[in-house]
């Protein structure tokens, strides 16, 4: 497990195992690939990241990671695959979210993108794309480095 402070010197606990903290993970966070590309979200306040939520009534972690792929950037995903959990601790309390590697098969223009302006496709290195300004805070912690970084290993193992 790898501990670090988000920069509000929140804690952020990751690891690569499913129910590793007492919490049940309730909101997930999907690294959408798109080919060879990144699908992201432009949220309307943070700017642009991986789209993401909260569970709903009755659903699956897995299940909410393909609707807020969907509502969030109207991706239709295919295979899906588990990276990791965070738990989030605040003075106000902690959560837990689960991390899920989706690859995109389609994408259809909807008529509502909730929170978000819709999808946006991003080509290069993601891991220093990240950094520049219209980036949300999300999207530079150590959680989507280590996330970004376990697919490429994942990648490079099977070719």
């Amino acid at each position: 497990m790898e501990f670090f402070l988000d920069k509000n010197g929140n804690k952020v606990e990751l690891t690569f195992t499913q129910r590793a903290f007492q919490e049940e993970a309730k909101h997930v966070l999907v690294i959408c690939q798109y080919g060879e590309d990144w699908l992201l979200t432009k949220h309307k306040q943070r700017g642009l990241e991986f789209p993401g939520g909260k569970m709903e009534s009755g659903e699956t972690l897995e299940q909410t990671a393909r609707r807020e792929a969907y509502e969030e950037t109207g991706a239709f995903l295919g295979e899906l695959t588990f990276i990791a959990e965070y738990k989030f601790t605040t003075p106000a309390g902690s959560f837990v979210k689960a991390v899920y590697w989706g690859k995109v098969n389609r994408v259809e223009e909807t008529a509502n993108y909730h929170e978000t302006n819709g999808p946006v496709v991003i080509t290069g290195d993601i891991l220093r794309l990240r950094f520049e300004e219209h980036y949300s805070f999300i999207m530079k912690d150590k959680v989507v480095e280590e996330c970004i970084k376990h697919i490429h290993r994942v990648q490079n193992k099977n070719e």
